[in-house]
């Protein structure tokens, strides 16, 4: 008589994802501490618990990083980064909401209290932090989102990596490249420090309060800037002189900065750049060119 093959063993049943706030809990959070969201602070909540774990997803965290989070309000963020990171490093500037951040992250992540970090501050002003960050993953405040993630970056040389949320015509901005209508300043001065890519658009109603525009992600890995003996300060003043009348030929935006049109014309052909194009069509690197050209005037 035969034997009955033996059935395969039944496989166990994976873990359920940690829960995330909805919107419901994050009504009743700002409802117990007197909170509304305010546009002078930029504050919109994700109140979407898929749209957090696909904005944690999209962020590539390893399981040993330490997330550096900006502005992460009532924390729902946050919780998706604990589940997904070794520590999280959260800074904000609203006193009221950083109060309560401790006892959401005990009462929804218990088990990692001890991997979470506040900071009371302004990011545009933070320069240390309680642990080094390797990644920044963050939902940013429109009106002052480039300017963080620049200062962040110049600051941080930690962070290797990081998606950010903005507002997507920020985020065409950032990820844009030479040639591009949507190519400025933000553009090449975020490519000094990395390369900037869009990944994805998000819908509005994921916040409370809805905003009335779609948001962005733009991801970023840390590269070297360009070789060259310009600093970073006077590459970024050609970039700006450049970009202050875009319109004009960069023989005639560099002018002020150069000191004559003659020297600007002089260090543009020396760094390469043809004198009758626009700041639009050239990249980091022939910023760089121009700026190490006028650093190094001709004998």
């Amino acid at each position: 008589m035969t034997e009955p093959s033996p059935s395969a063993p039944e496989s166990l049943p994976s873990a359920a994802p940690a829960p995330l706030m909805g919107a419901s809990d994050i009504r009743r959070l700002a409802e117990e501490i007197g909170v509304r969201p305010t546009k002078t602070l930029g504050q919109n909540f994700v109140i979407d618990g898929n749209t957090i774990r696909r904005i944690v997803a999209a962020a590539d965290i390893r399981a040993d990083e330490t997330v550096l989070e900006v502005g992460p309000g009532l924390g729902s963020l946050t919780l998706g980064l604990l589940d997904a990171a070794r520590t999280v490093v959260a800074v904000e500037i609203d006193p009221v909401l950083a109060g309560r951040l401790p006892a959401t992250v005990n009462q929804w992540r218990p088990n990692a209290v001890g991997n979470f970090h506040l900071v009371l501050a302004d990011a545009m002003r933070v320069t240390e932090l309680p642990a080094e960050p390797t990644a920044l993953v963050a939902n940013l405040p429109y009106n002052v989102a480039v300017p963080v993630v620049l200062h962040l970056l110049q600051h941080f040389p930690s962070l290797q990596h990081g998606l950010v949320m903005v507002q997507d015509e920020v985020a065409d901005r950032l990820a844009a490249g030479p040639g591009s209508k949507t190519y400025g300043v933000p553009s090449v001065k975020a490519a000094w420090y990395s390369s900037m890519r869009k990944a994805g658009v998000i819908g509005m109603n994921v916040f409370w309060p809805a905003p009335k525009i779609h948001s962005g992600l733009v991801a970023f890995t840390r590269r070297e800037p360009p070789v060259t003996t310009a600093t970073r300060e006077q590459v970024f003043a050609v970039i700006d002189a450049a970009f202050a009348q875009r319109r004009k030929t960069l023989r005639a935006a560099l002018a002020g900065w150069a000191g004559s049109a003659a020297e600007a014309e002089r260090c543009l052909r020396a760094a390469g750049v043809d004198p009758s194009a626009r700041g639009e069509v050239i990249d980091i690197a022939a910023f760089a060119r121009i700026a190490e050209a006028h650093a190094q005037p001709e004998s």
